[in-house]
């Protein structure tokens, strides 16, 4: 008891000696403790070359075809999967955009929209949504379970993305190890 007692009047005096008051104790920033997510600034790639698409399937309810560009496809720091996606319709049509997708909230944001001169216009209305299982128009959630964010998790690099896409889903998707 003695013994306890004496370590108890000890705490202080350490403390104060290692620079410590006793108003700053438990206010330590220990490095397992959950900071913000921060988004990081986006800078829009050049316009998707033909060369560089790679399709994706996604649902026989559709007679779109979905592609990636290879070349835009990049990983942050704040672990957002950034990529350019087409889609050309059964009669030719072509829909262009920059996207974000964060696996660890299951999102997507459209940073902006291919023209037809290969400039880029910036969405008017880019926030995060939530990637939603849909039978129609379901080609985010087909990028989010086999490509880019398989059993929730973000790809490591660029190229094991492009290496799913190549190979029609990511390993991991279905429960194996790469």
């Amino acid at each position: 008891m003695k013994k306890q007692l004496l370590l108890l009047c000890l705490l202080p005096a350490t403390a104060m000696a290692a620079g410590l008051d006793q108003s700053s104790w438990g206010k330590f920033d220990y490095d397992f403790e959950e900071k913000p997510w921060v988004e990081l600034a986006t800078q829009l790639p050049p316009a998707p070359k033909p060369e560089n698409l790679l399709p994706f399937y996604v649902s026989a309810t559709t007679d779109n075809r979905f592609f990636v560009d290879s070349a835009s496809v990049t990983i942050g720091e704040d672990k957002v999967v950034r990529y350019t996606l087409l889609i050309k319709s059964a009669t030719g049509a072509s829909n262009i955009s920059y996207e974000g997708m964060r696996c660890s909230s299951a999102e997507v944001k459209r940073y902006a929209f291919g023209r037809n001169d290969g400039s880029w216009g910036k969405a008017r209305n880019a926030k995060w949504e939530d990637i939603r299982y849909q039978e129609v128009n379901r080609h985010h959630h087909m990028l989010y379970d086999d490509f880019f964010c398989p059993r929730g998790i973000a790809v490591q690099s660029p190229a094991e993305a492009l290496n799913a896409l190549k190979r029609g889903e990511h390993p991991a998707s279905k429960g194996i190890a790469w």
